[in-house]
């Protein structure tokens, strides 16, 4: 072949690339209107209706807009001679809109008028700033705060926190076999929190294989190893010498800081009262589960990502559940939500 034939092909094929590229640019054209028609405006005609902002990212405007500054910096991203860099609003908002929803990147390109890929890496590291700018460890004085808290509102002294793990369904990673299937007949990750009387997450630990026990769970956590060391800033006695303790079920190993039910089959009259009586507190965190899951639809389904990815998102779920509580609990959790027992006659009234 001639170098004139070969020049000839080349452009042939130079120009078959070049009317390729141009008919998926104009078949795409939608996606270049997201400044004018992405779920952005949609927001912005939301102000008018409170309740409907509220249902769509969980949070009403104000304390969207106080998460959406403080966020800002770590998800900015530089514009180009090319385009236009996807804003930090467009940003927060596709990622609030996944979490509240857990619709498929596929499926929220059209609200976000962003493709499936940019969402692929914008959604994780969106999580990811939303953690770190929000996740908080107690000091000790939070710590006695809480045992008077589990003292007063259930009756339990010198608990810091109701343990317990959640399984949260995934699509396991290619070539990873059963690794990730678990008793359930699931694949999954598990949660591993510890939460106060507040319905909060105090710890949360997030990544173990669902093919673990919830105590060979808690044991890799950095929590365990922290409270088998010593190392929690936690004054070690009350003032009436006792030991303050967590509460977890009966796949937990029993410890001088760390209690469970009796069994059953040892039951007596006080051991009875003592099993009641945990698992008043115990219950708290099972609750929290249920509140995180009722409001942050990405967590009922099958998560499609890779495990990192996952934990950005699961941990973003915690730290903004958190956040909510703190800041809108008579929003995000209205009356109505939660069960509320009678101090006097022990019935509960929701």
């Amino acid at each position: 072949m001639s170098s004139e034939e070969k020049l000839a092909l080349a452009a042939i094929a130079i120009s078959v690339v070049l009317k390729k590229t141009k008919s998926e640019r104009m078949g795409k054209k939608w996606l270049l209107m997201r400044p004018k028609q992405s779920d952005t405006t949609l927001l912005e005609e939301l102000r008018l209706y409170p309740d409907d902002f509220q249902n769509y990212l969980r949070m009403d405007y104000d304390i969207y807009n106080e998460l959406l500054e403080v966020i800002s910096p770590l998800i900015v991203k530089q514009d180009t001679h090319f385009r236009d860099a996807i804003t930090p609003h467009e940003r927060l908002a596709a990622t609030l809109g996944y979490l509240a929803t857990g619709r498929s990147f596929e499926d929220l390109k059209f609200f976000t008028r962003i493709s499936a890929q940019s969402l692929g890496h914008i959604i994780p590291g969106t999580c990811r700033a939303i953690y770190e700018t929000l996740a908080t460890i107690p000091q000790a004085a939070e710590w006695i705060e809480i045992s008077n808290m589990f003292e007063t509102k259930l009756q339990f002294p010198h608990s810091l926190g109701a343990v317990d793990g959640k399984h949260v369904t995934i699509s396991p990673p290619p070539d990873s076999g059963s690794y990730f299937y678990n008793y359930k007949g699931f694949h999954n990750l598990v949660l591993m929190a510890i939460a106060n009387e507040n319905y909060e997450f105090i710890y949360v630990h997030f990544g173990t294989n669902g093919r673990v026990s919830d105590n060979g769970v808690i044991a890799c956590t950095s929590f365990y190893k922290m409270l088998k060391q010593g190392n929690l800033n936690l004054q070690e006695h009350t003032p009436e010498g006792f030991p303050f303790v967590f509460v977890g079920d009966e796949a937990f190993a029993l410890r001088l800081d760390f209690l469970k039910p009796f069994y059953s089959r040892l039951l007596n009259d006080q051991r009875r009262i003592f099993n009641y009586r945990l698992s008043r507190a115990r219950r708290v965190v099972e609750n929290t589960f249920g509140i995180l899951v009722a409001r942050f639809g990405v967590l009922k389904s099958r998560i499609c990502l890779s495990p990192e990815k996952i934990d950005d998102v699961v941990m973003a779920c915690c730290v903004l559940h958190n956040f909510l509580r703190v800041k809108t609990y008579q929003q995000y959790t209205p009356q109505g939500s939660l069960d509320v027992e009678d101090p006097e006659t022990h019935i509960l009234e929701t």
